[in-house]
This record gives C-alpha cells, sequence and structure tokens, in this order.
C-alpha cells in the first residue's frame, strides 16, 4: 500500500496541521432577546440557555462575551401585544425601546457589532413579515414601512441591517433610502434564501410572533428548492446586498454550499431555534455530548461555505473557545 491516508491522522500536530476547515468566535453573530423594562431576565422555556433580556440586564451579559472575544450580535425585540399594529408603526417610532437599546449599547461597547432584524413580524398584530390587507400580503406596499424601519435603526447605530421579511425589491429600496439619508456605510445582510421552515417555532414562542393567520409560504421559500436561491442571491447582490444568508442552516448545507460558490460576497447562515432546541434536548436525555455535538454543528455550517454563522451556540462556543 502506497497510500495510507491514516498516516495524516496518527496524532494531533498533524491532524491540526492538515485541516481543511477552521472555526473560529469571529465568524459568530449571537443573537439576543430584548423587552421593555427593567431587571428582566426572564427564560425561554423552548430555548434553553436563552432569555429575554430588559436593556439593564442585558449591558452585563454583552460585557461578559466581549470579555470571551464574541463581539458580534444581533437584536431581536420583543413587544407587548399592545404595542403592535397592522402597519408596524412601533417599529420606527422615537420611542421604540429596541432603537433606544441600540444607541446605549452602541454608547457602552462602540466596538460591538450590532445587527437588527427588519420585518414587520414582531411589531405586526397580523403576526407576518409584509402588510396585511383582506387576508394577502402586499409587497410593494410592505417596502416603504421595511425602509423607515431600517433607516432609524441605521440613525440609532446599528452597524448592519438585517431584512429577514423576504419581500421582492426591499434590498434595493431600502439601499436607495439609507443612502438617501447618508447612511451609505451601513451594511445590509439580506435573508436571501430564507425558507419556510418548520424549525422556527421556538424562536417564535421567543417574540410571540406567529401569524395571527395563514402561514408564510407566499414569501418564505419552498423547502424543496434549490435553483430559486440562487435567483432569489442574484436579485439581493444586483440590489447591493453586502452579504447573502441562508435560514436555517443544517437543513440547507447544500444551499450555503451552492452560493459561497457562485457569489464573492460573504455568506452567512442562521442556525436556528428549532436547530439548536433539538440539541439541547438529545443533550439533556444524555444521548448526546452537548460541547462536542455543538462544535461539531457549527463546524459542517462553516465546511458547508458560511463564512458567519447566526447561533444561538455563540457564548457556549465562545467559552469554550476561551
Amino acid at each position: 500500500m502506497y497510500q495510507r491516508p491514516r498516516r495524516n491522522r496518527k496524532s494531533p500536530a498533524i491532524r491540526n496541521m492538515i485541516r481543511e476547515t477552521t472555526m473560529c468566535v469571529d465568524n459568530l453573530i449571537y443573537p439576543l432577546f430584548i423587552v421593555d423594562g427593567k431587571g428582566v431576565k426572564q427564560k425561554i422555556g423552548s430555548m434553553p440557555g436563552n432569555f429575554r433580556w430588559s436593556l439593564d440586564t442585558l449591558l452585563p451579559e454583552i460585557e461578559e462575551c466581549m470579555k470571551l472575544g464574541l463581539n458580534s450580535f444581533v437584536l431581536f425585540p420583543a413587544l407587548e401585544e399592545a404595542l403592535k399594529d397592522s402597519t408596524a408603526t412601533y417599529s420606527y417610532d422615537d420611542a421604540n425601546f429596541y432603537l433606544k437599546a441600540i444607541r446605549e449599547i452602541k454608547k457602552q461597547f462602540p466596538e460591538a457589532c450590532l445587527m437588527s432584524d427588519v420585518a414587520l413580524d414582531p411589531y405586526s398584530s397580523d403576526g407576518h413579515d409584509g402588510f396585511v390587507q383582506d387576508g394577502k400580503i402586499l409587497n410593494d406596499e410592505t417596502l416603504p414601512i421595511l425602509a423607515k424601519m431600517a433607516l432609524a435603526q441605521a440613525e440609532a447605530g446599528i452597524d448592519i441591517v438585517g431584512p429577514s421579511d423576504m419581500m421582492d425589491g426591499r434590498i434595493g429600496y431600502i439601499r436607495e433610502e439609507l443612502d438617501a439619508a447618508g447612511f451609505d456605510q451601513t451594511s445590509i445582510m439580506s435573508y436571501s434564501a430564507k425558507y419556510a421552515s418548520a424549525f422556527y417555532g421556538p424562536f417564535r414562542d421567543a417574540l410571540d410572533s406567529a401569524p395571527k393567520a395563514g402561514d408564510k409560504k407566499t414569501y418564505q421559500m419552498d423547502p424543496a428548492n434549490k435553483y430559486e436561491a440562487i435567483l432569489e442571491a442574484e436579485i439581493d447582490v444586483a440590489e447591493g446586498a453586502d452579504f447573502l444568508m441562508v435560514k436555517p442552516a443544517l437543513c440547507y448545507l447544500d444551499i450555503i454550499h451552492i452560493l459561497k460558490e457562485r457569489f464573492d460576497v460573504p455568506i452567512s447562515a442562521y442556525n436556528v431555534s428549532g436547530e439548536c432546541a433539538m440539541l439541547h434536548a438529545a443533550a439533556q436525555n444524555g444521548w448526546m455530548d452537548y460541547d462536542k455535538a455543538m462544535q461539531e454543528m457549527l463546524l459542517s455550517i462553516k465546511r458547508a461555505g458560511a463564512d458567519i454563522i447566526l447561533t444561538y451556540f455563540a457564548k457556549d462556543y465562545a467559552k469554550l473557545s476561551h
């Protein structure tokens, strides 16, 4: 036998030397849920290790993360029902606690990278990502609302706006509005290939943002489709997206790979709540080693081609890497 691949696995030093894929904390973005009020650190039952935070409790959490080398965060607001309406007006209201939180976090931690969520569903009385009229999600009527939301977030100091709504044309519309207002340095991470997935359940529990009627299949992608993701990505790049995202990650590793092969912009992937909840449940039952399986899961997403991973495992990974 002239070739023995095992020779290249015989020691940790050799295995590390030829490792094809490497992970580091800099590749991760940590999702955090913000609520109004004070002294709030509320457990999310379906998402072990994750909480709804008020700003005063969130600031020490961010500081702790940054000491571990975890510097990037995506922020999601959880609103009381009374603040919601059909056109999501609270999303760009000066009194919005989410916008106040962005300002304060950037004041306390100017070196942190903050990403936002741009969609109607956290603020909508209908629970949909777009404007609903007579039971239909209206695409073009949604775009000005998304742009107002993104502009308010940019003014508050957000580094990356994250349109997660999947409306057609929203990247170009938002880019034009941001540039016209002088925010040409505010980045856009587009949820380009966001699938109508069964893995979002715990997240919707965290935000209480499930649709009041119908589903999201007219705007989120069919899980059966691959080449449609290329079309969505091509449009978003042409309209000015700085990053392309695939969501979820684990069941869509092929989509991550194909976008990485075809596009020159960074590719991100969202390791969503249901994917993380499955691992927690298995670990709690003693069926899997949490630390090892979590690291392997993230490595698989990186190996598929993701430059950036949004994951609820980010802090735990940072602890292991510190």
